[in-house]
């Protein structure tokens, strides 16, 4: 055959073979994104190598040592590591880190086991560093209040007030907090929320009991601040999945969100009995009763009825009416009649706080209201900042770091967060409570505890109370738990007890002490030793 005559045939098969010009377009597209993708990895793999990230596998440091409790003295175990917890479908979600302290020798006492206490601080989204550094572990940081905690004072001592003399003890940071983190695909947001957070605190007790088999222990749960407020929805959740308490703590207690804002009577009234015991401290009562509890009996007589009618009246109040009230309030809070009346009866917590002391330039803490701080403007109607709160922040933090790592022997390359309340931090408040159909937007888990009450009678509640907070009052408290409406037989299982402190009543090594015999019988009362 001639070339001539095959040239077409040539042609029209290498017209075949070529590809189209969008098909090579396609192929160049595949290779820049592969070679993106590729690019997003090798940074990710970059990131990853250089960010710590918390292993599934639970860690563990283990030391040993001893503290003297009411002239005892108690050797024990400390355990730093974390717990591994795990969804339904056993999947890891989070690594919590603990901090235990169990007795050496503890065994049995009339064939229950020794009891074991969880503490979880507040927040929401806090690390349990005050707790942990500050009330029942063997060890504490030194401080006194109300005044500044300065770096040269910071110590860490030997604790005569620990709580190791009748339960072991386990300190549990919130997930986001401290050295607690998402695992796997979860994030921050899939715990910030009152049911979420109290589910990984759940399953992180139920985790710890079932490693350590501590499931024949009494077991307490103990909440401070926002804590007491997430006390209720787990202790429902332990009891729902089979783990029922044996009692539950609550220290400075905020039970109810939805009436603590602004515009809700209830808010004033809880508040009342709390600037009452601040103006009798800072002596700015004309007739200054000699006993604190004594005043503020009276005080709550006044709270529950005179002041409670008056309020309920709104605008219909008459002047008359409205004048006698303001005068009693006067005399029972420091503030002039006329600031009161101009207030509506209706004092709120940033107005008392700078107007009490104005005269002195000093505004009082929200956290322990003994606390002051000079007013950059004389003029204000809220305070600057919380002396209360930044007094012993830095204290218990340096202290915290040196303990973990040289005494404690666990390390980190994490950081270690106080809060989980970085930027973007959004907590979600909806709460599901048992036997609601739908979800409370505010959280009441008063709710909660007394549902599960009433399924466990046996179960034991104990208010811990500071008449100087007001960041959760004390008449706060005792209102929300009247309103839990128990029986008769119910309301025995309930206790209060009350120190002339603030927020964080373990700050004061004498009110420890008291908080500590206090806590002492209580456990004696759960069968506990």
């Amino acid at each position: 055959m001639r070339l001539a005559s095959i040239a077409p045939l040539l042609a029209l098969s290498l017209i075949a073979a070529a590809p189209p010009a969008e098909s090579k377009l396609g192929e160049k597209a595949d290779r820049k994104a592969d070679a993106a993708k590729d690019h997003k990895d090798a940074l990710e793999a970059d990131a990853n190598a250089a960010w710590a990230r918390p292993p599934v596998d639970e860690a563990a440091a283990i030391s040993h040592s001893s503290v003297t409790v009411r002239g005892a003295r108690i050797a024990y175990t400390a355990t730093a590591g974390t717990l591994t917890i795990r969804n339904d479908d056993a999947k890891p979600i989070a690594s919590m880190f603990y901090t235990a302290y169990t007795k050496d020798g503890g065994g049995a006492v009339g064939g229950q086991g020794r009891p074991v206490t969880f503490f979880y601080n507040g927040g929401p989204g806090s690390a349990t560093i005050y707790l942990h550094m500050g009330s029942f572990a063997p060890v504490r940081v030194a401080t006194t209040d109300p005044v500044y905690v300065s770096p040269s004072d910071y110590a860490l001592r030997p604790n005569p007030d620990s709580l190791i003399d009748k339960s072991d003890l386990v300190f549990i940071d919130a997930v986001g907090a401290g050295w607690s983190r998402p695992l796997g695909d979860k994030t921050g947001k899939d715990f910030f929320g009152v049911d979420p957070d109290a589910d990984a605190f759940a399953r992180g007790i139920m985790r710890y009991v079932t490693k350590n088999n501590r499931w024949a222990s009494p077991k307490v749960v103990f909440g401070e601040s926002y804590g007491t407020l997430r006390n209720g929805a787990v202790g429902a959740l332990l009891e729902d999945r089979g783990m029922s308490p044996s009692g539950i703590v609550f220290l400075s207690s905020i039970l109810n969100y939805g009436v603590r804002q602004q515009g809700y009577d209830q808010n004033t009234m809880t508040l009342f009995p709390t600037f009452a015991a601040t103006a009798w401290y800072h002596n700015k009562l004309a007739n200054r009763p000699a006993d604190l509890t004594v005043f503020l009996a009276e005080v709550r007589a006044f709270v529950a009825g005179p002041y409670a009618s008056a309020l309920t009246k709104g605008s219909a109040i008459s002047p008359e009416e409205a004048r006698s009230i303001a005068h009693q309030m006067s005399a029972y809070i420091g503030l002039p009649e006329d600031f009161i009346l101009r207030a509506n009866l209706r004092v709120s917590l940033g107005h008392f706080q700078t107007e009490l002391m104005r005269d002195r330039g000093l505004s009082t803490g929200r956290l322990d209201t003994r606390y002051l701080l000079p007013v950059a403007d004389a003029n204000a109607s809220s305070p600057d900042d919380d002396p209360a709160s930044t007094a012993i922040t830095g204290a218990y933090v340096a202290n915290f770091m040196d303990y973990a790592n040289r005494t404690l022997g666990y390390h980190s390359d994490m950081p270690y967060k106080p809060s989980a309340r970085d930027e973007g931090f959004d907590w979600v408040w909806k709460h599901k409570a048992p036997g609601q159909r739908g979800a409370q937007n505010d959280p009441n888990t008063a709710v909660d505890l007394a549902a599960t009450m009433r399924t466990n009678p046996a179960m034991k509640a104990l208010f811990l109370n500071g008449y100087y907070d007001a960041a959760t009052p004390f008449y706060g408290t005792e209102f929300d738990v009247a309103h839990m409406l128990l029986p008769p037989a119910l309301q025995k299982n309930v206790s209060f007890k009350y120190y002339p402190s603030g927020h964080m009543v373990y700050l004061n090594p004498a009110e420890l002490a008291h908080m500590h015999d206090d806590l002492a019988a209580w456990y004696d009362s759960l069968g506990a030793r």
